[in-house]
């Protein structure tokens, strides 16, 4: 897992559980309680255990606590990668593009990142549908990435999965629809 993922769990874990949160997931996880550095490399464990471990202290369910977790760090994502971004790009366009733009500088950047893989297509003025793949199976990270970064740059979205890895499937397919 990419450092910048990890580094902004813990952020997210100490903005809404409280300061002292990190030390008691990381213990209640068995996962070092260490600071991860954004351009460093972790085992994908480690992530799903802390975020299994916040799930059980909290009762939010999984995908719920993804979907909060992927919004948390949308402004962060945003920053980093705003300069790779057409500046009239919104929602849709930047969703339409992440792979070709954002993923492929983060691969080539650094061969050891894997970010998933995504084929977008643009199915209507107002809607694109994602061909989500990864073997991390986080389709719920992304849903919340799109809904955060709707949020930041104002529209309103509305976001269907037709199929989910979850749920058996080989692929998650998720529309995002515009909303005026």
């Amino acid at each position: 897992m990419h450092g910048l993922i990890m580094n902004q769990f813990r952020q997210f874990v100490a903005s809404t559980l409280g300061g002292t949160a990190w030390e008691e997931l990381t213990e209640a996880a068995g996962v070092p309680s260490d600071s991860y550095f954004l351009g460093e490399v972790y085992p994908d464990a480690h992530l799903f255990k802390l975020v299994l471990a916040a799930s059980r202290r909290t009762g939010t369910p999984l995908p719920v606590l993804l979907e909060q977790f992927g919004s948390f760090i949308t402004p962060t994502l945003l920053r980093v990668y705003r300069p790779l971004l057409r500046s009239d790009w919104r929602t849709l366009e930047i969703v339409e593009h992440t792979e070709q733009v954002i993923h492929t500088a983060i691969r080539s950047r650094d061969p050891l990142a894997t970010p998933p893989h995504l084929s977008c297509e643009r199915v209507a003025p107002d809607a694109v549908r994602i061909d989500y793949r990864s073997a991390r199976r986080l389709c719920s990270l992304a849903k919340g990435i799109v809904r955060g970064l709707a949020q930041e740059l104002g529209d309103r979205v509305a976001i269907t999965e037709r199929e989910c890895m979850h749920l058996g499937d080989a692929r998650c397919l998720i529309q995002v629809q515009l909303l005026s």
